[in-house]
């Protein structure tokens, strides 16, 4: 099989999926079963692509010309194919968790739920292998449309208000900003292919745009890419915290806020190209801003006594230090923007499916309530543990890599004021993460009669976990935020080539 066939079978999977659950649906098990194989199969498809990708191969898939100069292809990149990677490995434990979830908590429109998710997966991996900016608009408007019902899914008032305010910030950025944004490259350039190096470079050299307007696109591109979460548009993240905790985890980790990022590093480097950035500073300001969301939300987030909203907030902030490395458009801080987009996925999925365990098993949403719950749920609390080490940015966790590679960037372009906001934001994740597994572990016995530090026996005979298919799944991801710690080397060396300069 050549790598080329493997792009359009990757991309066909997901959709096989979604005929698979639809015509399995009122048999769960035979859903439920398809859709996991399908993630199996996915991730070995993409693994095996990636073997060449990383050893210097560019395998292309060309669909055809829907207007002159917007085609519909597909050319697979070292940054592409590790979000692809990230993407389809999470996909088959979130299917796992999923099932769990949604079983153990007895939730109605299970197929329509899993068919939504699988479309959201082709989405991510379509946007990951995009050789354009129209291919990429096309997947980034699929992953808005079809993450919509996953938001409303309860069908509450609540929810159908958190999916119109999650659908009217996504639409309207895109259209009113990413959309313009991609008509004015392709006035300037003629093309919206994306080449390392960028495209715009010889339109600088010929004064068809000033260093203003260059700072005005950049500008476009950033905020038309709602889902990078940059204040002031990233109200649609909290509101979707409406949704079921595996929606959650696909929203903060495996596809949504991934594809919003992924969009921004991928415009840098292959739209303006970082040479260009550095020499002018155009995206300096954006970088400032970046650094403002990541502080601002890690405060807005330690005010949180609800879990899931102040792992929201989290998002927020940490979706900033990739933002902001883009920004900065060094070697180190790109390098390093690219690695926090694996390490915070495989970090932030860890914390929501916790969160989905512990409303599971034992129905609480606020940190308040979980008092000695660790006594119970130590499983759950310990990967909690391990989670929130890594996205601290703390060894042995990945993020420690990560975070380093962007610290370094702000150093290099005598950024200080940037190397500070790093510094306090890691703090703050300090404060807003680690007291919620020390609660439960830690917090005094109480007099009260249900506490679980009266419970006698065994640690073991008191244990109340989440179903197995949550529980697996979470320790999984909380091993793979340790292994990625020592897994930095091989994906410092994948992402080099994004950072070189075209000879």
């Amino acid at each position: 099989m050549s790598p080329d066939h493997m792009i359009w079978i990757s991309l066909a999977l997901p959709i096989l999926a979604v005929g698979l659950i639809v015509f399995f649906g009122k048999t769960p098990d035979l859903r439920d079963g398809s859709s996991g194989t399908i993630a199996g199969l996915l991730f070995i498809v993409t693994a095996s692509l990636s073997i060449g990708v990383f050893a210097g191969e560019r395998p292309e898939w060309n669909l055809g010309e829907m207007l002159p100069g917007f085609e519909i292809a597909f050319r697979v990149e070292p940054l592409g194919m590790l979000f692809a990677l990230v993407a389809s490995g999470l996909w088959i434990l979130t299917t796992a968790y999923a099932i769990g979830y949604m079983r153990g908590h007895h939730e109605k429109q299970q197929t329509r739920f899993f068919a939504c998710f699988a479309i959201a997966i082709f989405a991510a991996l379509a946007a990951a292998f995009s050789a354009n900016l129209f291919t990429l608009f096309i997947a980034y408007e699929v992953m808005t449309i079809s993450t919509y019902p996953l938001v409303t899914h309860h069908g509450t008032e609540e929810a159908k208000r958190g999916g119109r305010i999650y659908l009217g910030i996504l639409l309207s950025t895109s259209i009113a900003f990413f959309m313009l944004a991609i008509v004015w490259t392709w006035s300037l350039a003629g093309t919206v292919d994306f080449k390392l190096g960028g495209i715009l470079a010889d339109a600088v050299a010929e004064n068809r745009i000033s260093q203003t307007g260059l700072a005005v696109l950049v500008g476009l591109f950033a905020f038309g890419i709602g889902k990078a979460a940059l204040m002031p548009f990233h109200r649609w993240l909290p509101a979707a915290m409406v949704a079921p905790t595996p929606v959650s985890a696909l929203l903060h980790a495996v596809a949504v806020v991934k594809v919003g990022v992924f969009s921004v590093m991928k415009v840098c480097v292959y739209i303006f190209g970082l040479e260009l950035l550095r020499e002018t500073g155009v995206s300096l300001y954006l970088a400032y801003v970046a650094g403002f969301t990541l502080v601002v939300a890690s405060l807005v987030a330690m005010t949180k006594d609800n879990l899931k909203a102040r792992l929201a907030y989290s998002t927020i902030g940490q979706l900033a230090y990739i933002t902001l490395g883009a920004m900065l458009a060094t070697p180190n801080s790109v390098i390093g923007g690219g690695m926090h987009i694996a390490m915070h996925a495989v970090g932030k999925i860890t914390l929501f499916f916790c969160a989905g365990a512990i409303y599971v098993a034992a129905h609480k949403k606020n940190i308040s309530e979980m008092e000695g719950l660790g006594r119970k749920m130590p499983l759950t609390f310990a990967a909690f543990l391990i989670a929130s080490v890594s996205i601290i940015g703390l060894p042995p966790g990945g993020g420690a890599w990560s975070k380093w590679f962007l610290a370094v960037g702000t150093v290099e372009t005598h950024q200080y004021l940037l190397t500070a906001a790093l510094m306090v934001s890691s703090l703050l994740n300090i404060a807003y993460l680690i007291p919620i597994p020390m609660r439960a572990f830690m917090k005094p016995k109480s007099d009260t009669p249900d506490d679980p530090s009266q419970e006698t026996g065994s640690w073991l005979a008191n244990m109340q976990e989440a179903p197995m298919m949550c529980v697996v799944p979470l320790c999984v991801t909380a091993i793979g935020s340790v292994v990625l710690f020592f897994a930095a080397e091989w994906i410092y060396q994948a992402l080099l080539p994004i950072t070189m300069t075209p000879s």
